[in-house]
């Protein structure tokens, strides 16, 4: 019954996908990705021809690979309980990254990555992290400057968190953080963490003296637009392997605001496609 269920529902998709392929001709592909997650709470199908019905990679774990898959998830969500409420959104080439408060199975904070191919989505990443109710600076873990600017300091500044990666996250010279991080001034979002350059070091310390530091070993992406990078990564948190969104606001060659997501990557045997988490 539920592979049933299944075949339906992407039947619907289907159609959706033949009925409205004139729509996606008018749009950039940064709308086409914040108009296919807004859809998860507003359950307009036409969105599904924003995906390649063909080629859909999916690097989620929790989800199987292809349309079957993504209708396989947003079937067993409960009815009416699906929120989705894109906060930034930014375009790196062929890359579409978003920002976004979720209540999907539980109140989350999302990152969602799409490569899109001739106009359509053909690969997708995403990072969760369950949202806390308590915050060490007081900031929520979405919240803060959203407005895009300095596009033309685009890569620039994503080499600025390349050093960063490999100076501070990689450690391969941490004497350096304040070549990258602003002293003056630096915003965090991390639950854990509070504001400023001290809280930081002082956060990371308490970790690494309970027995359970944050390791970086390898940086998979950066992407960015204009002020704002995001760097894909795993590593090692409270002793689990896990994957490390990090999204920067860069001011003036400097760090100024840093919000995260964290989560754990779970053992092979639970995965539902053999994608990678990355």
């Amino acid at each position: 019954m539920k592979n049933l269920l299944i075949v339906g529902f992407v039947a619907v998709l289907l159609t959706a996908f033949a009925d409205s392929q004139t729509q996606e001709d008018s749009m950039t592909n940064k709308e086409k990705a914040v108009a296919l997650i807004e859809s998860i709470e507003t359950g307009d199908q036409s969105t599904i021809a924003f995906i390649n019905p063909t080629k859909y990679i999916q690097h989620n774990l929790s989800a199987g690979d292809g349309l079957a898959g993504f209708g396989e998830v947003l079937q067993a969500l409960p009815e009416g309980s699906a929120k989705a409420k894109v906060v930034r959104a930014f375009e790196d080439g062929n890359f579409v990254f978003l920002h976004t408060e979720y209540d999907f199975f539980g109140p989350k904070i999302g990152f969602d990555i799409f490569r899109f191919e001739d106009g359509l989505i053909v690969e997708h990443w995403d990072n969760l992290q369950d949202i806390a109710t308590e915050t060490a600076s007081g900031r929520s873990q979405i919240d803060g400057a959203t407005k895009i600017t300095d596009l033309d300091k685009t890569d620039e500044n994503k080499a600025i968190i390349k050093g960063f990666i490999n100076d501070i996250l990689l450690d391969a010279n941490p004497d350096k953080i304040t070549t990258y991080v602003s002293t003056e001034q630096y915003l965090q979002h991390n639950p854990s963490v509070g504001d400023g350059l001290a809280a930081l070091g002082e956060a990371m310390q308490a970790m690494a003296e309970a027995g359970t530091p944050m390791t970086y070993t390898k940086n998979h992406m950066i992407l960015g637009e204009g002020n704002f990078v995001l760097t894909v990564s795993e590593g090692q948190f409270l002793g689990k392997h896990s994957a490390l969104y990090d999204l920067f606001r860069i001011e003036n060659g400097k760090i100024v605001e840093h919000w995260d997501t964290i989560e754990t990557i779970p053992a092979k045997n639970e995965w539902k496609n053999y994608n990678g988490k990355f």
